[in-house]
């Protein structure tokens, strides 16, 4: 099979689909509470969180629909737009019958502190959406000065995706005061699609405490309430949480913060194939995402043409995604990537450019 470089999923080591194959056991059994209890002292690390962290059999739109349904009550959700996923966050808000403000800016640029500041301003919002690094642009927001805003408005949560940057860069969530945060399996952490990941601050769960219509499935109380037995509220995909088990055993031998730097290493080694190209970068200087590369098409290639080509290389790179296709093409460099395998991958496109 052609090698994944697309930004999720991602490529998924043999040794992780050896540990979905272990032998099923019962998800309220003493076998799995072991195993479920087990891996919360390195989730914990992985979120910089004193609290629990819960798993999810769904993707993280699960949670990400799921978060606004426990934390938007009678009050506004602050929705920042900067690329397709999101937007899609926006769109999401309304169909839960929530009123819903949209914090558009445009696609390539981040999601700016000052931005949320003057919106905010207005009053009567309970929560604020954020995907820290926008796979569809390859644009990553400043979490830390947007932290720093959200300090100043104590009664808003702030929930942020980082499904492509969880682990690719430290995210300290309590240190930052992030309500909730949540990851899913299939991007940066190199996993199989299916499962979601979150945690969620005291204030959030208080908030969630106080909302009517939160549901079942993504129930916060319910998450809460299992965790006190290393349980989870429905059956869980427990070969999914086989498989973080082993993703957390390659994650702490190698070190976090060694996983930090071959991610960053990995992201200059495209840059620097970009720059030599001849290319430009979609997202500005200084906002680039780390676990991936989104290039602007400015010398008028063939995208399609270049994925075929790249394809019968035996690597599958994606070629811009929703109205930046084509206009655009994108690299990943996030999971178990090495410097040594992006090599590969950028030796056989610039065969494929000759």
């Amino acid at each position: 099979m052609p090698k994944l470089f697309i930004p999720g999923p991602v490529e998924v080591s043999e040794k992780t689909f050896r540990a979905m194959c272990r032998p099923m056991i019962g998800h309220r059994s003493g076998d799995f509470k072991k195993l479920y209890g087990g891996i919360q002292p390195r989730l914990k690390e992985l979120f910089g969180t004193t609290q629990p962290v819960f798993l999810s059999t769904s993707s993280a739109w699960g949670v990400m629909e799921g978060a606004v349904r426990n934390l938007v009550g009678t009050g506004k959700v602050l929705n920042c737009m900067c690329g397709a996923f999101s937007d899609k966050w926006f769109d999401v808000s309304k169909k839960c019958g929530k009123e819903a403000v949209a914090l558009q800016v445009e696609w390539g640029q981040p999601v700016r502190g000052e931005q949320i500041r003057e919106a905010l301003k207005a009053g009567g919002f309970d929560a604020v959406t954020l995907i820290h690094n926008e796979t569809s642009t390859g644009v990553m927001s400043n979490i830390e000065e947007i932290a720093a805003v959200m300090r100043e408005f104590p009664d808003v949560c702030l929930i942020v995706d980082t499904v492509s940057s969880f682990s690719v860069v430290p995210i300290p969530m309590d240190a930052l005061g992030i309500d909730v945060l949540l990851t899913g399996s299939q991007k940066a952490l190199a996993m199989p699609p299916g499962l979601a990941l979150f945690s969620a601050s005291k204030k959030a769960m208080d908030k969630a405490a106080t909302v009517k219509g939160s549901g079942y499935y993504f129930d916060f109380a319910e998450f809460a309430k299992n965790q006190l037995e290393d349980m989870t509220p429905s059956t869980p995909s427990i070969s999914h949480i086989y498989a973080l088990e082993s993703k957390l055993e390659d994650i702490f031998t190698e070190g976090v913060a060694k996983r930090h730097a071959r991610h960053a290493e990995n992201n200059a080694i495209v840059h620097e194939w970009v720059r030599k190209q001849g290319l430009d970068f979609f997202a500005p200087e200084g906002f680039r995402s780390k676990s991936l590369t989104c290039i602007a098409n400015n010398k008028g290639i063939d995208v399609a043409e270049l994925a075929k080509k790249a394809k019968e290389r035996g690597f599958i790179i994606d070629g811009g995604y929703g109205k930046l296709k084509g206009k655009t093409f994108r690299l990943s460099n996030m999971g178990d990537e090495t410097p040594a395998t992006m090599r590969e991958l950028l030796a056989a496109l610039d065969a494929c450019l000759a």
